[in-house]
């Protein structure tokens, strides 16, 4: 699919507290200083944005969803979700709050339960695709969640769509058919059609995101972790869960390293710790590059601070933006009844590969080098059978042994 505006969208997630949230706002900072027009945005509902710039109360209002300027081609902005529940999601807080308050809870007390999860994210969603349309900046910084909710946050069109096609009609339908009569004898009156006719609206304001979201070209993923190895079992999730859901991981960014000029022997461990888990990721998310930042002296909070993030992490001159993979470097997929794992294995010859499973993860040897992919939960249990190359790339077929 091509579009008139291409605005480039880039996602950064992580395990909470790995420091994404200065890494995304550090980027923008460098995009900014280039003279991309750039704005990076908050999605996370425990938004930390304004606080990673430095803004005080009398310098950012939190109570505007508005984009905040902050330096010369460079904005900020926090979605908040009561604003957006005035905007776009009235009909439907009205009527939840209606029913909440039925059952003995307190109008403000209602009105805070009405606000339930996915509110948030597909507010978000909607301003990606506003500004998508508008051209208004020519990158998007996504500060997301942690990862459980920044996959909540990406497969959501994709859930919506699919309620609008098989449910929201025949529910609407229904509901305006027996609503007469049910509402004499309900304790609850059942939901009025502007309920439906706001989720419709939302529905319009957030289609086609899914496709972007999916398209290489236009959107990529940067996971940001640290050299540990908790904190890399959910990087190495993350990076199976956003390939499983079509999006491309092109960058991971591992944040606060001990630098080279520590040399207490109090940080020796950690030292090893952090190569080992350094040289374990470089092999399982080949050929994804896997970026190094050092640990500061001081906590990288203001403009100056993250300028000096940016440029421990981007060489000089060099475009964050730039699309460096045009492709996710494995894929999941079913096939009538076969469960298919893809992986582009360029110049690989027939007789050096090897397949096995260990644990949840498949291990694909090729030669004297071993990769590990990480199976979504559906695969998990299976055992591969069989195992084809189709021109560059390796095909596994997973299933259940006799």
């Amino acid at each position: 699919m091509k579009y008139r505006i291409r605005v480039r969208i880039l996602l950064f997630s992580g395990k909470g507290g790995v420091g994404k949230t200065s890494v995304a706002a550090a980027t923008a900072v460098h995009l900014a200083r280039a003279g991309k027009r750039t704005l990076v945005m908050s999605v996370d509902p425990a938004h930390s944005l304004a606080d990673s710039f430095d803004f005080g109360g009398a310098l950012f209002h939190r109570d505007t969803s508005e984009p905040v300027h902050v330096a010369e081609n460079l904005f900020m902005q926090e979605v908040n979700i009561n604003q957006e529940i005035n905007r776009h999601w009235r009909e439907i807080s009205t009527y939840i709050t209606s029913v909440l308050r039925t059952t003995g809870l307190s109008g403000i007390e209602a009105e805070e339960m009405a606000i339930f999860p996915g509110m948030e994210e597909l507010s978000a969603m909607m301003y990606v695709n506003q500004y998508r349309n508008s051209g208004e900046f020519d990158v998007l910084l996504l500060d997301c969640a942690p990862t459980a909710e920044s996959l909540r946050f990406v497969t959501m069109p994709t859930t919506l769509d699919w309620y609008m096609k098989h449910i929201f009609g025949f529910q609407r339908s229904m509901l305006k058919a027996v609503r007469p009569f049910a509402n004499r004898f309900a304790p609850v009156e059942l939901p009025p059609d502007s309920y439906f006719r706001n989720l419709q609206d939302l529905f319009s304001r957030v289609q086609g995101v899914d496709s972007i979201l999916e398209n290489p070209a236009l959107t990529s993923v940067r996971l940001v972790t640290n050299a540990e190895k908790m904190v890399l079992r959910e990087t190495q999730r993350a990076f199976v869960y956003f390939s499983l859901h079509g999006l491309t991981v092109d960058w991971i960014i591992v944040n606060r390293l001990l630098p080279d000029e520590i040399a207490d022997p109090f940080f020796e461990s950690w030292r090893k710790t952090q190569s080992e888990t350094l040289a374990h990721m470089e092999q399982y998310f080949a050929p994804v590059p896997v970026r190094r930042v050092p640990m500061f002296r001081n906590e990288v909070v203001g403009y100056e601070q993250l300028r000096n993030l940016a440029e421990a992490l981007y060489a000089p001159g060099e475009d964050p933006a730039a699309v460096t993979r045009s492709s996710a470097p494995f894929s999941f997929a079913n096939d009538e009844d076969r469960h298919l794992v893809t992986l582009e294995l360029p110049f690989a010859e027939k007789a050096e590969i090897g397949v096995f499973k260990k644990g949840d993860e498949l291990v694909i040897e090729v030669g004297t080098i071993r990769r590990h992919v990480g199976l979504p939960t559906t695969m998990a249990g299976l055992q591969p059978l069989r195992a084809r190359l189709d021109g560059r790339r390796l095909v596994v077929e997973l299933g259940t042994t006799v």
